[in-house]
């Protein structure tokens, strides 16, 4: 199979090594890293429940690396978990939390700067912390920052949070929204439920809002990337507009423009497992704004990625845009940086 260039504009890293903050804070609900083997460990909330396990590929840029060559990614985009997001906790808390994690992602790319891209957390829950955390980020080399589809059960059309996107388009950042806490949760804890059924709900929720909102209108130039191929956003894209058509007293209170005018004005990840609805993204969407996410290192992402786009039966050149094409234009980089 030829070679493409590839970035992966969805991995997760954490830091090896993560602070008691149960104990500097005063209280707890943070995530703890137990070693309890070579190259493993688990993520715990410091009450001792169990979240999931990880292995080293989860926090050595070596051993990512190394399986990146296997996989023939070349560039992996860095972003936290997004339970490390903290959006509950005290804002000045969040804030430090935040901090460190950016660090560790900057830390990486600067050591590796041909392999990786930084995105790093903001407090959302404060706006003028997010703020000020969104410059430093830029100011420490990240391209952009990642964020949750919600906020502590707010929407991201709040006007909290336009101050923070107006920002990120200030300072040419680029946002990746993530599902996270999702709506439901609670009642649906089994079959993974909140993984297969919440996490396709939520970032539609996350679109849905942004775009009724009137976000993409306000900023036109603010590139922004929804996670899992837009979650069933896409599925659901002409039920939405019919909504908007049919009760526009209820949807289209806050922005007059058609929904099916958006895709497009957005990019969103190529993680859908399965070749028909790839070609349904990248026909509603365009090539360009469609670019490789694989979730890596994580079981519920593509295991080898950006497969899927290299077995489709497409030219060479919409290969290319979808794996480092569209990427390239959402972070607002050249290629050359890149080259050795």
């Amino acid at each position: 199979m030829a070679h493409y260039f590839t970035i992966d504009i969805h991995t997760h890293i954490l830091p090896e090594h993560i602070p008691n903050w149960k104990e500097k804070f005063g209280y707890g609900g943070f995530i703890q890293l137990d070693h309890y083997k070579p190259c493993c460990a688990r993520m715990l909330r410091d009450d001792g429940k169990f979240f999931r396990d990880i292995e080293d590929n989860c926090w050595s840029a070596e051993t990512r690396m190394r399986e990146s060559d296997e996989q023939m990614v070349d560039v992996q985009v860095l972003s936290t978990v997004p339970v490390m997001f903290s959006y509950w906790a005290k804002p000045e808390d969040c804030l430090e939390l935040s901090k460190f994690l950016n660090d560790h992602i900057a830390e990486i790319v600067t050591r590796y700067p041909k392999r990786f891209v930084g995105l790093g957390t903001i407090p959302m829950q404060h706006t003028e912390y997010a703020i000020q955390e969104l410059r430093r980020c830029k100011e420490i080399g990240l391209r952009g920052i990642q964020i949750g589809t919600n906020v502590n059960q707010l929407n991201l059309n709040e006007p909290q949070f336009h101050e923070i996107f107006a920002a990120c388009q200030e300072l040419d950042m680029a946002v990746f929204i993530h599902p996270w806490e999702m709506m439901g949760e609670a009642d649906m804890p089994r079959y993974w439920l909140p993984w297969l059924v919440g996490m396709p709900a939520e970032t539609t929720r996350a679109i849905c809002s942004m775009m009724f909102g009137g976000v993409f209108e306000k900023l036109p130039t603010l590139r922004v990337a929804f996670a899992h191929g837009g979650g069933s956003f896409p599925a659901t894209l002409g039920r939405i507009q019919h909504g908007f058509d049919c009760r526009p007293d209820l949807v289209a209170v806050d922005n007059p423009v058609p929904p099916r005018s958006y895709p497009g004005r957005f990019w969103i990840d190529s993680l859908v497992h399965d070749p028909k609805v790839l070609e349904l993204v990248v026909e509603q969407f365009g090539q360009n704004r469609v670019a490789l996410g694989s979730d890596y290192p994580f079981p519920l992402g593509e295991n080898r990625p950006g497969e899927l786009i290299r077995q489709m039966p497409w030219s060479d050149e919409k290969k290319n845009m979808l794996l480092h094409g569209a990427a390239l234009e959402w972070l607002g980089i050249d290629k050359s940086i890149f080259e050795k």
